[in-house]
């Protein structure tokens, strides 16, 4: 008996009838006839098991040899899962892929590179420029997702990469490589295939040009772990942090620098930050991200309009920017009207976080005013339309962080722990006491 209706190859959505839309994902001509089914069978029960007796050996994590991934990954890949990794084209995602590769393969455990995009000689010349490349890395140049699965099924290796699932074919589908049914083809075998011959995953994604994954939304839904590659191609650094974990929490990041050698791991944090500078406008604050704190210049300035005023943020909040110029006319007298308003995280790293207000607030009146403020000054605390300030989470790690980096003033909200550390944070109750105790007013 044939099935009746259509459902959607994007995101499974049943329909009684043909539309150009679909009512579930708002994609376009994705709705394909329901498969055909067969008479009814008898339905066996499904098999239990009590789970304090299952052994937990199956989700050991194995490091792939890469901190900063391992960071995010919570020690490593497990064995039969499968881990997305994109990013937009450029930011290092086939490079980070290649280099867990090379360090899995430097350990004596047999690996496999799907090329999909590129030649074996185009392969060989990219991880040659990353170091020597250790005996026995395979690699496969095929856009065939039945060779590929073959391959892992006949291989079982430690560690597979496919870059990129994108470009995965199977010639039994009849729509282009790259559209929704291909992608998700792919997925569904190459994923399958490795969980049963017990073999770690990587599959290479692209990003559409809004930034989103590209592919069916149902490609995040079948894999483990999805870690997106983030940065300024045109910059050295790179964030890369895990959206999706099935074997961990997803709020570590780790931080890599992208150079003529490949993507280099950061280890001191401090340095993104830069020197300390005694300049109008520029003033140090603490961002949190997963479990760790990093040192971030607000730089503002504050220039004369030839016409109308513009504001312009980098790195930070152009929401909160907006709000922060009116708190500071409304609540504080700092009136910037006819002035063009400039702002920026420097370092590369982003800080659009509500704990960055009181910095982003005291640095666009220490750029109006030209005043420099003491650079061993940082700034901790949201600040909001009453011009109160407001305790933000993790306060407490922030400001041991920045005691560690030789802060000797830390203007934070109430509560911030000035009993630990009398004479050095100086709790505020408003925006105005804060710019007070900056010199500011």
């Amino acid at each position: 008996m044939r099935g009746t209706g259509y459902v959607c190859s994007s995101c499974g959505t049943h329909a009684t009838r043909w539309q150009g839309r679909c009512g579930g994902c708002a994609e376009w001509n994705t709705l394909e006839a329901a498969p055909t089914t067969a008479r009814a069978r008898p339905v066996p029960d499904a098999p239990t098991q009590r789970l304090d007796g299952v052994d937990p050996e199956g989700a050991t994590r194995r490091p792939t040899g890469v901190a900063e991934l391992d960071r995010v990954l919570g020690g490593g890949l497990v064995r039969g899962s499968t881990t997305l990794l994109f990013g937009e084209p450029g930011v290092g995602k086939s490079t980070l892929a290649l280099t867990a590769l090379l360090s899995v393969a430097a350990r004596g455990e047999s690996v496999v590179l799907v090329a999909a995009e590129e030649s074996a000689g185009q392969v060989a010349g990219r991880a040659r420029r990353l170091g020597p490349v250790p005996e026995g890395v395979e690699v496969a140049p095929t856009t065939s997702v039945p060779a590929a699965a073959a391959l892992i099924a006949r291989r079982a290796p430690s560690l597979c990469v496919v870059d990129s699932v994108s470009a995965m074919s199977d010639d039994g589908l009849p729509s282009a490589p790259g559209s929704v049914p291909q992608v998700r083809q792919a997925a569904e075998r190459l994923c399958a295939a490795a969980r049963a011959a017990g073999t770690a995953l990587v599959l290479v994604g692209h990003v559409t040009k809004d930034g989103d994954l590209a592919g069916p939304r149902a490609l995040e839904h079948l894999v483990d772990t999805v870690v997106r590659v983030e940065g300024d191609r045109h910059g050295p650094l790179r964030v890369v942090r895990a959206l999706k974990h099935r074997f961990g929490a997803t709020g570590e990041v780790g931080l890599f620098e992208m150079g003529e050698a490949g993507l280099v791991e950061v280890a001191d944090v401090a340095a993104l930050a830069g020197p300390r500078l005694s300049v109008p406008g520029v003033v140090r604050t603490i961002t949190n991200d997963g479990s760790r704190a990093f040192p971030v210049d607000v730089q503002v300035l504050v220039a004369r309009s030839a016409g109308a005023p513009r504001r312009v943020a980098y790195q930070v909040s152009a929401a909160r920017l907006s709000l922060l110029l009116a708190v500071l006319e409304a609540r504080c007298g700092i009136d910037l009207g006819p002035h063009d308003v400039f702002a920026a995280a420097a370092g590369g790293l982003p800080a659009s976080e509500p704990a960055v207000d009181l910095a982003l607030a005291l640095a666009v009146a220490s750029a109006a005013a030209g005043t420099a403020l003491d650079p061993d000054l940082v700034a901790l605390g949201e600040v909001g339309l009453a011009g109160e300030l407001r305790a933000v989470g993790g306060l407490e790690r922030r400001v041991r962080e920045a005691r560690r980096r030789g802060a000797r003033v830390i203007l934070a909200p109430d509560g911030a722990g000035a009993d630990a550390d009398p004479g050095v944070v100086r709790p505020c109750r408003s925006l105005a006491q804060a710019l007070a105790a900056a010199g500011l007013a």
